[in-house]
């Protein structure tokens, strides 16, 4: 019988490395906190020149938007309200994104070292499973 991966690795390995793994990396994911500072009157882009600045807020990339709308209901074949309206709806996603932060909620040393190492040590066991036991190691 051929274990995971079609390898003689062993499939206890494998149910092991996975259960280790898939609990490491949950418990990793779930003590990271996202936050956003994203509204209507947050800077999403910041120009300077010289000792003064510019930044477009996120109210300010829905004016093309608008305008971008107008002329597509006037003439859908208008390219310019197209190119508005995609590059508009485009700048605010890519605002809305480079707005996340993330950060680590705190925690203390033993949860961090019992989280890793069962997220690590879980996808060492996965790896090993995957290879064939019966392999010549040269020594």
């Amino acid at each position: 019988m051929k274990g995971a991966g079609g390898t003689s690795g062993g499939l206890g390995h494998f149910f092991i490395g996975l259960v280790m793994m898939c609990g490491g990396f949950y418990m990793l994911l779930n003590a990271i906190k996202v936050t956003s500072s994203f509204g209507m009157g947050m800077g999403l882009y910041r120009f300077s020149a010289g000792g003064s600045g510019f930044s477009i807020t996120s109210g300010m990339i829905m004016i093309p938007f608008i305008f971008g709308v107008g002329l597509i209901f006037y003439n859908s074949r208008n390219i310019l309200g197209w190119i508005l309206s995609i590059g508009s709806i485009s700048g605010l996603i890519f605002g809305v994104i480079s707005s996340i932060r993330f950060s680590f909620r705190s925690m203390s040393s033993f949860d961090l070292i019992v989280i890793l190492v069962l997220a690590v040590g879980g996808l060492g066991l996965f790896l090993q499973s995957l290879k064939a036991l019966d392999q010549k190691y040269p020594e």
